[in-house]
């Protein structure tokens, strides 16, 4: 293909270039694209050593600044490694894209081949507060190049100019597949009344893309004297973040009101739009975001889940308020999600 954009990094010492043709790769649930690229090697300077190229997923949660004090925030979660010069054993056959990048590079370039893992998790981080400095949790991917003695020697010091690295994400898309939505439906009774309020709430379908209307079908049923004020809906985000700790918590990421009144002895049937922004939830820290928005795991049956690193999944909630003041109701569904491709 011809090439748009080229993603170059080049080391301190000018010894290596590390070329990569996207930094967006699509998780497919049953498959993930591969990360195909080239290694531009000047071997006037290696001394003898040799050049490696690796791909780690990341788990990062703190600030680099804090490595001062010897504390490590960054957990590998899955690496893999591949010698580039002196090429060794046989290479698989040149994707296109790298053959687009070769001709950039000349006759110094070496690509190189990796394949993801499809128990991995994609990319996604936690929004810091606005004073917070440093990188924020979450996980990233890294393509780094380096020459070195060895692959991995723990003794062997690795000097910053001879190294570069590009941060590639995987990023996860709804299947095209897209099932019925949720329904819940709830009913309470009222100090000094023998009959009950019934509320149902439901959605269409269980995935939605960023920045789409969200149509929440309500039913209520008042069988009482008393009068239904406000209908209330909310939009919850859940992460879980499973690697360094169990740490589950939530942040509203939307909320409505909707002035409707429904006397005693009455009903209502209405549906009601929502539209959960991440543009309106700058401020708020810890909330989880990625490249579409808010993110929402994916896991396919059998997968690992505490392989994921970070959990997202989303909830609405419909509540009544009713003359006595009281709150009513509650949908409990996970919805919202990338997209397909197209």
């Amino acid at each position: 293909p011809s090439l748009c954009r080229v993603y170059k990094k080049t080391s301190g010492n000018e010894s290596i270039a590390l070329y990569l043709g996207k930094r967006d790769f699509v998780d497919h649930v049953e498959s993930v694209d591969i990360v195909d690229g080239v290694i531009k090697v000047d071997p006037a300077e290696l001394e003898g050593r040799k050049v490696w190229v690796y791909l780690a997923c990341a788990f990062r949660y703190g600030s680099d600044d804090l490595d001062v004090i010897g504390l490590s925030f960054r957990k590998d979660i899955w690496v893999k490694r591949i010698q580039i010069y002196p090429v060794v054993g046989t290479r698989p056959a040149n994707t296109p894209m790298q053959e687009a990048l070769l001709k950039k590079c000349g006759d110094q370039g070496h690509p190189f081949t990796f394949t993801i893992d499809t128990n991995l998790p994609c990319s996604v981080g936690l929004q810091p507060a606005p004073e917070d400095a440093g990188k924020s949790c979450g996980v990233d991917y890294e393509v780094k190049a380096y020459i070195a003695k060895e692959a991995d020697d723990p003794d062997e010091k690795i000097s910053k100019k001879d190294t570069c690295r590009l941060i590639i994400r995987k990023i996860q898309f709804a299947p095209g597949k897209v099932g019925a939505g949720p329904k819940a439906d709830i009913s309470k009774n009222f100090m000094m009344s023998d009959k009950p309020v019934h509320l149902e709430a439901s959605i269409e379908k269980e995935l939605y893309f960023h920045g789409d209307p969200i149509p929440v079908n309500v039913k209520i049923n008042n069988e009482t004297t008393k009068v239904v004020k406000k209908i209330k809906i909310t939009v919850e985000q859940t992460t879980e973040v499973l690697l360094y700790q169990s740490d589950k918590y939530s942040k509203t990421v939307l909320t409505e009101e909707f002035a409707e009144e429904i006397k005693g002895e009455s009903t209502l049937e209405k549906t009601f739009t929502v539209i959960p922004l991440l543009s309106n939830n700058k401020e708020k820290r810890g909330l989880a975001v990625d490249v579409s928005g808010f993110p929402k795991t994916y896991i396919r049956p059998g997968m690992d889940k505490g392989m994921q690193g970070i959990m997202v999944s989303y909830k609405i909630k419909v509540n009544l308020l009713v003359s006595s003041g009281g709150l009513l109701g509650g949908l409990t569904a996970s919805m919202i999600m990338h997209g397909p491709m197209s």
